[in-house]
C-alpha cells in the first residue's frame, strides 16, 4: 500500500503496467497475491523447523514471541532496502539509472523510485534472513528452555515444571 502510493511510475515501470488506469490498486492486489504466495512459504518453513524442534509440544506464547520477531525483522529490512537504495540513487544517479530499469530523470521522482524498489528488495530478502535466523534462534531457545527445565526438574524433584 505504502509503495504503491510513493511511487505509481515504478509499478508502471518495472510491472509493464502501461495499460492499467488504477496503478495503487493494482500494487495493493499485486502485494497481496505475492504476500500469499510468501506467506505460504514461510508457513511451511516455520512450522516444520518449529514442528520438529518442539515435537509439537510448543506453547504458543513461545511461537507469538518468535513469529513477532520475525515480522518486526521484515519490516526493518523493507525499510533498511528503502533507504539503502535511496542512498545509492542521491550518491551515484547515473549508475543508478544504468542499472535499473525506467528510473526517472527528475531528482524527487528517482528517490521515490528508489524507495519502492529498494524496499521490496529489502523485503524479499530480509523475510528469507529473518525466517532462517528466527528459526535457529528459536531452536537454541528451545534447546536451552528444555534443557533448564529438566536442570530444574533433576536440582529440585519437588517443583512442578
Amino acid at each position: 500500500m505504502v509503495n504503491g502510493a510513493i511511487s505509481p511510475l515504478y509499478f508502471k515501470n518495472i510491472m509493464r503496467w502501461h495499460e492499467i488506469n488504477h496503478i495503487w490498486r493494482a500494487s495493493v492486489a499485486q502485494g497481496l497475491f505475492e504476500g500469499i504466495i510468501y506467506g505460504i512459504i514461510f508457513a511451511l518453513i516455520f512450522t516444520t523447523v518449529f514442528g520438529v524442534t518442539t515435537k509439537g509440544i510448543c506453547p504458543l506464547v513461545f511461537v507469538i514471541r518468535f513469529i513477532t520477531f520475525i515480522i518486526i525483522a521484515v519490516f526493518c529490512c523493507w525499510t533498511l532496502g528503502g533507504v539503502i537504495a535511496v542512498f545509492l540513487s542521491i550518491l551515484s544517479p547515473e549508475f543508478y539509472r544504468q542499472k535499473i530499469y525506467g528510473v526517472p530523470e527528475e531528482f524527487i521522482p528517482m528517490i521515490k523510485y528508489a524507495w519502492v524498489g529498494g524496499s521490496i528488495w529489502g523485503a524479499m530478502f530480509g523475510g528469507l534472513l529473518s525466517a532462517i535466523v528466527g528459526s535457529v534462534i528459536f531452536q537454541v531457545k528451545w534447546k536451552n528452555n528444555i534443557a533448564n527445565q529438566i536442570t530444574e526438574q533433576i536440582t529440585n524433584p519437588d517443583h512442578k515444571a
